[in-house]
């Protein structure tokens, strides 16, 4: 096995075994669906943009290619920004920096992005309260006053029902890669307020074949428990959204966006 289960999960655990993983299974379902949000809003922005957990740069690497005058992910998982990196070297892009670092201390001066981004569920995956009231902290100083700070949240996780080693996703992991199935449970702790993603991704087949199980755990936050946490880190939420046409939240959403404005 590539990766181990603890008793006490950290949130940072699994994602280095993941990254050769991470772009065969979104390409499959989350997909590119969030990316023109994202591109609007930094256009409408302008400026400097951060976003935090970039991993492969899904997001980074399509922002940099839009011509924006500089773009910096930052994430802690060095063999998901190998991969981030490579494929900037593939698109010809020098307008992004891909960095290695924790976020909840942003290596960055003051006031220094115009933008900050944590896409699909960055922010659920720091654990602890402390954690996520240290990187919003962080977030803040690196904003100015006005600066802008755009997340999303995995919607609804409590309501994820529980299951066990179900089969998810076949295929191949390129034209000519292996053949990968993907082995998923789903395991609810309401009261830590964690939802645990145990994954098992055997690719060949056969006796030959070779087993990754890790495991990604989220903290289930709501839309309004994010928004309290914004404004006690010093910003003012401005609109909750719920589809990534801009349309308004509800619980029933499929999409959990929140934008706030550093004061």
């Amino acid at each position: 096995m590539a990766g181990r289960r603890t008793s006490a999960p950290s949130g940072h655990g699994g994602w280095d075994d993941y990254a050769p993983f991470y772009d065969w299974e979104n390409a499959r379902t989350f997909g590119r669906r969030d990316l023109a949000f994202w591109r609007r809003l930094v256009e409408a922005r302008g400026g400097r943009v951060l976003e935090l957990g970039c991993g492969t740069g899904r997001v980074t690497v399509p922002l940099a290619r839009d011509g924006h005058v500089h773009v910096v992910g930052i994430d802690r998982s060095a063999a998901m920004l190998a991969r981030g990196r490579a494929r900037l070297t593939r698109a010809h892009i020098s307008s992004a920096d891909l960095i290695l670092g924790d976020i909840r201390h942003l290596p960055f001066r003051k006031a220094s992005f115009d933008t900050v981004l944590a896409p699909y569920g960055v922010l659920q995956s720091l654990l602890s309260e402390r954690g996520l009231s240290t990187t919003l902290g962080a977030v803040a100083s690196v904003l100015p006053r006005g600066g802008v700070l755009g997340l999303e949240l995995v919607a609804d996780l409590p309501s994820w029902r529980e299951y066990r080693d179900r089969v998810t996703l076949r295929g191949r992991r390129g034209s000519r890669g292996p053949w990968v199935t993907l082995k998923e449970s789903v395991r609810q702790d309401p009261g830590r307020g964690f939802t645990h993603f145990d994954q098992v991704f055997i690719e060949g087949r056969g006796r030959a074949a070779r087993r990754h199980a890790f495991t990604l755990s989220f903290r289930t936050l709501s839309v309004p428990q994010m928004a309290r946490r914004l404004e006690q880190a010093g910003f003012d939420v401005t609109a909750t959204l719920g589809d990534y046409q801009g349309g308004p939240w509800d619980p029933r959403a499929e999409v959990w966006i929140l934008l706030a404005r550093r004061r």
